[in-house]
């Protein structure tokens, strides 16, 4: 409303012009606006705040507002403006794309984790700012035309950093049925991989075109999903490989801590769906039995509402260690180095996902050969050999992966694994040091340059030194050196 009358196309509001009307959604209208002063596109989100509306569509304005305006990046509306509750409303940039509410089910395999891996990415924007999105869905998804997805509507979301409005001021779980993950409706607003539950029923819709839970409204019937786990994919589609349910079904998972720890953990999982360890899950063709579901009925039909420990910390857990193995004969010694940092490592970060990687190392000019002097593959020779080099480190085997990448370039090959796999930390070796190498450079001295994330150099012990390192870099001179990733 507008001095008493509704509002049209040329009203002015705080020097915002109202051009056009757009669909209006559940708690609010939409219109597309300019601004003198601003160049972007613009659109209002004006609260639907009539006599007797519901007071959550109050406080998520509110929310909204407070968690909009801190936000950055390319996942998410560039704030504007807002208004205050005697006329409320917020701009935001408005972007070309539809909402991923249009995708019509069931889709292929690899399309289901293209999507969900942009999603997954966005989803760790905007928790590495401290923010839980807790309304994920299909319709708060945009796809943009440069594929970069956004996420909207921030209303029932939570900041570690601000006050929880939504949960101060309403003692009942909030949410859209379909996505609430258990914990929602255990009052926990606190958890981040309530994301990831909410993301892995979007995954079985696009994978399926049917709800895991259904679509139930009330909050008796979303407590089912504390005890009731859904049908397999492959019960609605026979076409879903066994990684894609496993990847579903581990974000279905009733207790956070059985789901995957990050975004990050699950957005590497889609893009390496040949490095997913398929476990009892991916082979599931029916729901768990009657004795199974009771005994989950019995410990939550009561069960009071919690809070995630330390859910401001959660954020920070479980990252995707990056670990360069050279595995030329003349780094034994520093191999043997790694891995006591390596378990150093572990010691504080238990919960961290590891890739071992090497590069093999390819001329830049003429064409190498496909096989060894043995006659093996000099590809598959080199996993064999992570995968024998990685049996003493104490992790289980779903959290780590083998890599072998042909680069002419190994730091580069380094490098661009990090960017593209949201590494938090490279742990690498590097070769004694010589005149000559110092005037080469190092591919240890590159990464440490260029790298997205922390980077940890690891050498051997002085005494381990000898010649083998001069002679090393020398041949690196002729092309001749084995792939250095240190």
């Amino acid at each position: 409303m507008l001095n008493g009358r509704p509002l049209q196309v040329g009203d002015v509001i705080d020097g915002f012009r109202l051009d056009e009307q757009l669909d209006s959604g559940g708690m609010a209208d939409f219109w597309r606006v300019s601004h003198a002063g601003v160049r972007l596109p613009l659109i209002m989100k004006i609260p639907l705040l009539r006599r007797g509306e519901d007071p959550l569509t109050i406080v998520g304005f509110e929310q909204e507002q407070m968690i909009l305006a801190r936000l950055t990046g390319p996942h998410v509306p560039r704030f504007v403006a807002a208004g205050d509750f005697e006329r409320p409303y917020i701009v935001m940039e408005h972007f070309a794309g539809q909402s991923l509410a249009t995708s019509v089910a069931p889709l292929p395999a690899d399309e289901v984790a293209r999507i969900g891996a942009k999603v997954a990415s966005a989803l760790r924007d905007i928790h590495q700012q401290h923010v839980i999105h807790l309304d994920l869905k299909p319709s708060n998804i945009i796809q943009r035309d440069n594929e970069n997805v956004v996420l909207i509507d921030f209303g029932l979301s939570r900041h570690l950093q601000l006050p929880d409005l939504i949960g101060e001021e309403f003692d009942s779980p909030v949410g859209t049925g379909a996505y609430v993950a258990p914990e929602q409706v255990r009052r926990c607003r606190d958890d981040p991989r309530s994301d990831i539950f909410a993301l892995g029923v979007i995954l079985y819709l696009l994978a399926t075109g049917e709800y895991p839970f259904g679509q139930p409204e009330r909050e008796s019937e979303w407590r089912r999903r504390l005890w009731r786990d859904p049908l397999p994919p492959c019960w609605w589609n026979p076409d879903v490989p066994p990684w894609l349910q496993e990847i579903i079904l581990h974000c279905l998972e009733i207790k956070p801590s059985a789901r995957y720890e990050t975004a990050a953990q699950l957005r590497f999982a889609l893009q390496h769906p040949d490095d997913v360890v398929l476990t009892e899950r991916a082979e599931r063709r029916s729901r768990d039995g009657a004795a199974t579901v009771f005994m989950r009925w019995l410990a939550n039909r009561n069960a009071p509402r919690i809070r995630a420990p330390d859910a401001a910390r959660l954020l920070d857990r479980s990252p995707i260690i990056m670990t360069a193995i050279d595995l030329s004969p003349e780094a034994e010694g520093l191999r043997e180095a790694l891995v006591v940092a390596l378990r150093r490592v572990l010691a504080t970060e238990p919960t961290a996902r590891f890739a071992c990687v090497n590069v093999l190392k390819t001329s830049r000019i003429a064409l190498d050969p496909m096989q060894d002097a043995q006659g093996r593959n000099p590809h598959l020779q080199r996993l064999v050999d992570l995968k024998h080099w990685a049996r003493v480190l104490p992790v289980a085997e779903d959290r780590i992966t083998y890599h072998v990448f042909a680069s002419p370039d190994p730091a580069a090959a380094i490098i661009e694994y990090a960017r593209n796999n949201n590494v938090d930390h490279i742990v690498m070796g590097a070769r004694g040091s010589s005149p000559l190498r110092r005037y080469l450079g190092s591919v240890s001295s590159e990464v440490v340059a260029q790298a997205p994330c922390t980077v940890t150099v690891v050498r051997q012990p002085v005494a381990a030194l000898d010649s083998s390192d001069e002679q090393a870099v020398a041949a690196s001179l002729s092309g001749t050196e084995r792939s250095d990733t240190g």
